[in-house]
C-alpha cells in the first residue's frame, strides 16, 4: 500500500514538472515569435530623409522631430489590400530624390523631401492609381493626442476645431455650408497645434473626410466623379500633397501662408483698403429688387447721414440695378436720374459700386447674343451648340458666361467699363455664387481642374481692369483691394455664432481680408423651413430683426475689418439703441480701425489674418486651441461677444499677459479663465494688451 502511493505521488510531481517546461517552451517561442515580428516590422519601418518611418508592409507612416518625437500617424493607400511593396522600375522613377514604391498592379507612391526653411521640413507625398479599383486614400490620427485640426474652410456643422466635426468623404469645393459640406470659401490647407501642416495639390481631384464612423482620423482621397472632378487631368486619379513640420504651430502657419500681396498695386488700391477698414458698407435693401430705384438710393443715403456720427462709405447696390440679371445696362425706368444722383452722393462722401454676376437670365437681349457668340458655358457633349443652364437667386434660368472662352472677358469688361465711365460707379462686387450654382453637366471651352477654378479665372482676369473690391466666394486669394465674403448667414442667433467662426477659419486658410454680410443676417429663414432644405441663394433679405439680436450683432461687427448694414439703428426708434451703437463707433475709430491699420502689413506682407484665433497667441496654451466664441484683433486686442438670446454674463479666457479691461478699465492677469464676467446688454467685452512691464 505504502509504495504504490509513493509511485503514484512521483508520477503526479513528473508530470507537473512537464507541464512547466511545455508552458515555458511555449512562452519561449511565443517571446521569439514575437520578437522577430517586432523586428522585422522595425526593419520594414524603413527611415527616410531622416525624420521620417514608413512601414512598406502595413503602409504606416510617422513623421519625427529633431528631437525624435512622433508628430503625426499616417495610414496610407488604405483602399489597397496588397501588402508587398516594390521599389519602382528605372522608367518610373524621377530625377528629383524621390523615393519610389509601387504595389503591383495597383498604385505608386512618391515620396520626397524639401526644406521651407531651415526649421520648417517638408515631405511630398504623391499616389498614382494603376487600378480603377484603387482610389488613393490616407487618413491621419485627428484623436488620441494627434492634436487639434484647423483649416479647410467652414464646414456644414462649423465646428473649431475641425477634429469636432464627423463627416463622411466629400468633394473638397464651394456650397451653401447649410445644404452641402463645404462653404463659399476654401483653401486646400490644414494645421494641426502638433505643428503639422498639410498643403494638397490644386489638381488633384481631392474629396476629404473627418471622423467618418468615429474613426478618429482626417482622409484625403482623390476621385473622379460626374461633377466636381468630371474633368480628368489623368486617366485615373492621383493624389498629391505636402507635409511640413516646425516645432511652433505659429511659426509653421506663418511660413506656410507667407505671401506678398503688394504686388502690381496701385495707391488707389491702398485707399480702398483704408476706406473699407475706416468707413461702413452700406447695402441698399432690395426687397426682391422691387424696392430699389434712383430715388430709394437717395433717401437711404439721406438717412445715414442723418444719423450724424457713423462714417460715410461705398454704398453697394445688389444686381437689380439691370432689368434682367446679365443685361449689364442700366434700367433707366427705375434709374432715370442715376449719374445726377451719383454725382450728389460723391459730394457727400460716398462711393457706389454695383454688384456684377456671370450668370446671363434667359429673358436677357445678352443671352441670345451671347448664345451666338458662343460666349456661355455649355452642355457637356453638345459641341458647343447647348448652352447649359442653371438657377441662381431670383434668376429662375440662366447661362454662364465662359470666361475661358477669349472672346468672352473683353465682350463684358467693354460692358462694364462703360457703366463705370457713363455713371462714375467707383467699383464692382463679384458675386458668382459656389460650385454648386454651376450648371451640373457644364463645359467649358478649356478644361477646368474642378468648377472652382472658374472664380479664380474670373476674378483675375477683371480685377486687372475694373475696381473690384469684394468677391462673394474664392479658392485662392483675390488681389486687394476686393474683399473676401464671409458665408451668408439666417438673421438669428444661430447666424450670429456663425459669424465667429466664418471668421477664424477663413483668416487661418489664409483671407485676411473679409467682409461680413449685414448686421442682423442676411436672410430670414420660415419657421417651417430647416437650414438643410432651404438655400439663402433663394431668400429674400430679413425685416427689421429682434432689438437684443442686432445690438450683439453690432457689437461684434464693430472689431470685423469691415461693418456692413441693411438696417440703420434708427429703424428701432430707440434711445438704448442709439447710444449703444454711438459708443461702438466710437470703440472702432479710437481702439480699433488703428490696430486693423497697424497689423495691415502682417496681411499684405505675410498673409496673417487680422482676425486672429487665441492659438495665434500663445501655441502652447491649451486653453486657448479649443476658444471659438473669442478672437484678438492681431496681438493687441481680445474680444469676446456675447452670441446667446437673453445672456448677461459669460466666461472668457485671456492668453498670457497684462490686459485692460474695456469696460471697466480694470486690469486682468492672463492664462487664466475669467468666470461669469458680467456683459451688460449695451456692453461688449473687449481686453487691450498691456506692456510687458505692466505691474498691477
Amino acid at each position: 500500500m505504502f509504495p504504490s502511493m509513493l509511485k503514484k505521488k512521483k508520477k503526479s510531481k513528473d508530470f507537473k514538472i512537464k507541464a512547466f517546461v511545455a508552458c515555458l517552451f511555449l512562452i519561449i517561442v511565443f517571446l521569439v515569435g514575437y520578437a522577430y515580428i517586432m523586428y522585422n516590422q522595425q526593419v520594414l519601418a524603413r527611415s527616410y530623409f531622416d525624420r521620417v518611418k514608413f512601414n512598406k508592409g502595413q503602409r504606416v507612416i510617422g513623421i519625427y522631430n529633431e528631437k525624435g518625437m512622433l508628430m503625426v500617424t499616417g495610414h496610407l493607400g488604405t483602399t489597397m489590400h496588397s501588402e508587398k511593396a516594390y521599389h519602382c522600375l528605372t522608367n518610373n522613377t524621377l530625377e528629383d530624390g524621390s523615393v519610389c514604391l509601387e504595389w503591383d498592379g495597383k498604385a505608386r507612391m512618391y515620396l520626397n523631401f524639401q526644406e521651407l526653411s531651415p526649421s520648417v521640413p517638408c515631405y511630398t507625398i504623391r499616389w498614382q492609381s494603376l487600378s480603377p479599383d484603387v482610389l488613393p486614400t490616407d487618413c491621419y490620427e485627428s484623436f488620441m493626442g494627434q492634436g487639434h485640426w484647423y483649416g479647410g474652410g467652414l464646414t456644414r456643422g462649423g465646428n473649431w476645431p475641425l477634429e469636432t466635426e464627423s463627416f463622411p468623404f466629400a468633394p473638397f469645393i464651394t456650397g451653401d455650408a447649410k445644404r452641402q459640406q463645404w462653404g463659399n470659401v476654401l483653401k486646400r490647407y490644414f494645421i494641426s497645434s502638433r505643428g503639422i501642416a498639410i498643403q494638397v495639390d490644386e489638381k488633384s481631384p481631392f474629396y476629404v473626410s473627418m471622423n467618418d464612423n468615429k474613426s478618429g482620423e482626417m482622409c484625403f482621397r482623390a476621385k473622379h466623379d460626374h461633377f466636381a472632378f468630371v474633368n480628368r487631368l489623368t486617366p485615373l486619379p492621383e493624389l498629391s500633397y505636402r507635409i511640413c513640420t516646425s516645432e511652433n504651430m505659429r511659426q509653421l502657419h506663418q511660413q506656410m501662408t507667407q505671401q506678398s500681396l503688394w504686388d502690381g498695386l496701385k495707391e488707389h488700391d491702398i485707399n480702398v483698403v483704408h476706406s473699407l477698414l475706416e468707413e461702413p458698407v452700406w447695402q441698399i435693401p432690395s426687397s426682391g429688387g422691387k424696392g430699389i430705384t434712383g430715388d430709394s438710393i437717395h433717401n437711404y443715403t439721406e438717412r445715414v447721414i442723418a444719423l450724424g456720427f457713423l462714417r460715410l462709405g461705398h454704398v453697394l447696390v445688389n444686381e437689380f440695378w439691370q432689368k434682367h440679371i446679365g443685361d449689364f445696362t442700366l434700367e433707366t425706368e427705375r434709374f432715370p436720374n442715376l449719374e445726377e444722383t451719383v454725382t450728389i452722393l460723391h459730394r457727400r462722401g460716398f462711393r457706389i459700386v454695383f454688384s456684377v454676376q456671370p450668370f446671363i437670365s434667359t429673358d436677357s437681349d445678352n443671352f441670345a447674343q451671347s448664345v451666338a457668340k458662343k460666349l456661355l458655358i455649355y452642355e457637356r457633349q453638345s459641341e458647343r451648340s447647348i448652352p447649359a443652364l442653371t438657377r441662381y437667386k431670383s434668376v429662375a434660368s440662366a447661362g454662364v458666361l465662359d470666361i475661358t472662352n477669349n472672346a468672352s472677358i473683353p465682350w463684358l469688361t467693354e460692358k462694364l467699363e462703360k457703366i463705370q465711365k457713363t455713371y462714375k460707379i467707383d467699383g464692382f462686387y463679384l458675386d458668382f455664387g459656389t460650385s454648386q450654382n454651376m450648371p451640373h453637366y457644364y463645359q467649358c471651352n478649356k478644361t477646368l481642374y474642378n468648377p472652382d477654378q472658374y472664380k479664380t479665372i474670373f476674378t483675375t482676369a477683371l480685377e486687372g481692369v475694373i475696381s473690384v473690391i469684394g468677391v462673394s466666394s474664392a479658392v485662392t486669394v483675390p488681389r486687394p483691394p476686393a474683399f473676401v465674403s464671409l458665408p451668408p448667414v439666417n438673421s438669428s442667433w444661430e447666424g450670429l455664432r456663425t459669424v465667429v467662426t466664418s471668421a477664424l477659419t477663413y483668416g487661418i486658410i489664409g483671407y485676411p481680408f473679409i467682409m461680413p454680410g449685414p448686421i442682423g443676417g442676411d436672410y430670414l429663414l420660415p419657421p417651417s423651413a430647416s437650414n438643410e432644405t432651404v438655400s439663402f441663394y433663394f431668400m429674400e433679405e430679413p425685416p427689421l430683426p429682434d432689438q437684443e439680436l442686432y445690438l450683439r450683432w453690432m457689437q461684434l461687427a464693430t472689431f470685423l475689418p469691415v461693418i456692413r448694414f441693411t438696417h440703420l439703428p434708427s429703424e428701432y426708434k430707440s434711445e438704448l439703441i442709439m447710444e449703444a451703437v454711438k459708443e461702438l463707433t466710437l470703440i472702432r475709430q479710437k481702439a480699433v480701425i488703428p490696430l486693423l491699420k497697424k497689423y495691415l502689413s502682417d496681411a499684405m506682407n505675410e498673409g496673417l489674418p487680422l482676425i486672429r484665433p487665441l492659438w495665434m497667441l500663445d501655441a502652447q496654451d491649451t486653453a486657448c486651441l479649443y476658444v471659438n466664441d473669442e478672437f484678438s484683433i492681431g496681438e493687441n486686442l481680445i474680444v469676446a461677444p456675447i452670441l446667446d438670446k437673453g445672456q448677461l454674463q459669460r466666461e472668457v479666457y485671456l492668453p498670457q499677459g497684462v490686459w485692460k479691461d474695456g469696460i471697466d478699465g480694470s486690469l486682468r492677469k492672463g492664462s487664466r479663465w475669467i468666470h461669469n464676467y458680467r456683459v451688460p446688454e449695451d456692453k461688449v467685452a473687449y481686453f487691450m494688451k498691456m506692456p510687458d512691464n505692466t505691474r498691477f
